[in-house]
């Protein structure tokens, strides 16, 4: 196998790994969904344009990631869920399973700066959903018009 197979082989299944980690990120909320995603497009893009597209596109993930690298921004629900959801989880794990103070100190850290940063990120708003729709539609268009020059029309 040459080495560009093999490359785009591992791209691939490290793609595929990444989604598969992104999907269960959005339940755990010590695994994070955003860098998985993210991961997951940039192998994609090097390694299968099908794949891209479909992660793109994808009804839950493809405007999650489109919106992340385009406005760095998630919506207020997704905020308000993702905070709930880390610190009934972190909070359960300090009072009723670490035993340590250290494990304690060290969850809580974690999840104070899971927090900062999800605070850090831009709201979504109604006008970047909007110009995401129309590039959307605009990118639809263009791939069910044939290309004028390649049709000789």
């Amino acid at each position: 196998m040459n080495r560009s197979r093999l490359r785009k082989g591992l791209l691939l299944s490290a793609g595929i790994v990444c989604v598969a980690l992104g999907a269960v990120g959005v339940f755990l909320p010590l695994l994070p969904t955003t860098p998985f995603l993210l991961l997951a497009a940039a192998c994609f893009i090097r390694s299968s344009d099908r794949l891209y597209r479909w992660l793109m596109t994808h009804r839950l993930f493809g405007a999650y990631i489109r919106h992340y690298r385009e406005y760095r921004a998630i919506s207020l629900p997704a905020k308000i869920g993702t905070l709930a959801l880390l610190w009934a989880t972190i909070g359960y794990a300090i009072l009723a399973v670490a035993q340590s103070f250290a494990l304690r100190a060290l969850l809580f850290l974690i999840a104070a700066g899971v927090t900062a940063h999800i605070l850090s990120l831009r709201t979504l708003t109604q006008e970047m959903l909007a110009e995401d729709a129309r590039r959307q539609a605009g990118d639809r268009m263009a791939e069910a018009t044939p290309d004028v020059e390649a049709t000789g029309v």
